[in-house]
């Protein structure tokens, strides 16, 4: 892993003095690898036994090797796709490499998922008189996901990707109103406004967002999402399918809490979409050909 990413991945587990090292090498990077160690523990103000704390965290030897990993991740650079994606990969080498990054972080998530939080998820979610799914930029394909499976549910549902609309729908929120808000940072202004909009009102606001952001911060409860991703720099991947995953567990687990009946109303859904499609096409065995 790129030095850089390794450290935003380990954030959320650093101590709170060995975090004030990350936050003052992520902020100028260049100069922590040309600062003494007595340096960086002034600038971050820690002392110098935390720096090497932080370094060993990191897997490094101590100070020395912690600044030749990070100038080798500098002089190597970003290629903005995807982080295990290098400039001279070929069709199969990027192919393998970001289904595997796929594969290994839902894994991830999977294997770090607040069950109790999900469950809570649920309940919230069967309870609400209407629901709502809002998110930007990438996100806000994830919001219209959801939207579309929980348009099947016999539940008022709204989406929008126009951040009026969603301030105005936030504004005249009521308690039994329930606001999924997704944001793999947590950190866009506009999607912690909305949050804090729909909360004065006492509806409830559920985020998919990462852990220790502003957004989950200010909501009602957080489904935090452990994917070491930086979206300011690549294009979202992983993150996005990670999303997508927990949209699908919540309109699962809303479909089993309702019940039988429930059930039967999506089943009369489904059999009414099947009017809008050519049918299967028939498939011959070959024993019998």
């Amino acid at each position: 892993m790129n030095m850089l990413d390794n450290i935003r991945a380990q954030l959320a587990a650093l101590s709170k003095s060995e975090r004030k090292v990350a936050e003052q090498i992520l902020a100028a990077p260049q100069d922590a690898i040309h600062s003494s160690i007595a340096t960086l523990a002034r600038a971050a103000d820690v002392s110098e036994p935390t720096v090497n704390r932080f370094c060993h965290r990191l897997g490094t030897r101590g100070f020395p090797d912690f600044k030749l990993h990070l100038a080798q991740s500098l002089a190597k650079g970003h290629s903005w796709v995807s982080r295990d994606v290098e400039e001279n990969d070929d069709v199969e080498s990027y192919s393998h490499k970001i289904f595997d990054s796929a594969l290994a972080g839902l894994q991830r998530v999977r294997n770090q998922l607040d069950m109790d939080a999900i469950h809570q998820a649920v309940l919230h979610l069967t309870k609400a008189h209407k629901v709502a799914f809002f998110g930007l930029g990438a996100s806000a394909v994830v919001a219209h996901d959801a939207f579309s499976k929980f348009l099947r549910f016999n539940l008022p549902v709204i989406w929008s990707e126009d951040i009026v609309i969603q301030r105005m729908s936030c504004i005249n929120s009521r308690v039994d109103e329930v606001f999924v808000l997704i944001s793999h940072t947590g950190r866009t202004k506009n999607m912690v406004e909305l949050a804090r909009l729909a909360r004065v009102n006492g509806s409830t606001v559920i985020a998919i967002t990462s852990t220790d952001s502003p957004l989950a911060q200010h909501a009602t409860l957080a489904l935090v999402l452990d994917v070491p991703e930086d979206t300011d720099v690549y294009l979202p991947m992983v993150s996005r399918l990670a999303q997508l995953t927990v949209i699908d567990v919540l309109a699962t687990g809303f479909t089993l809490e309702r019940g039988t009946p429930f059930r039967e109303n999506l089943k009369r859904v489904k059999d009414a979409l099947k009017e809008s499609r050519y049918d299967k096409p028939l498939r011959l065995d070959k024993d019998a050909s």
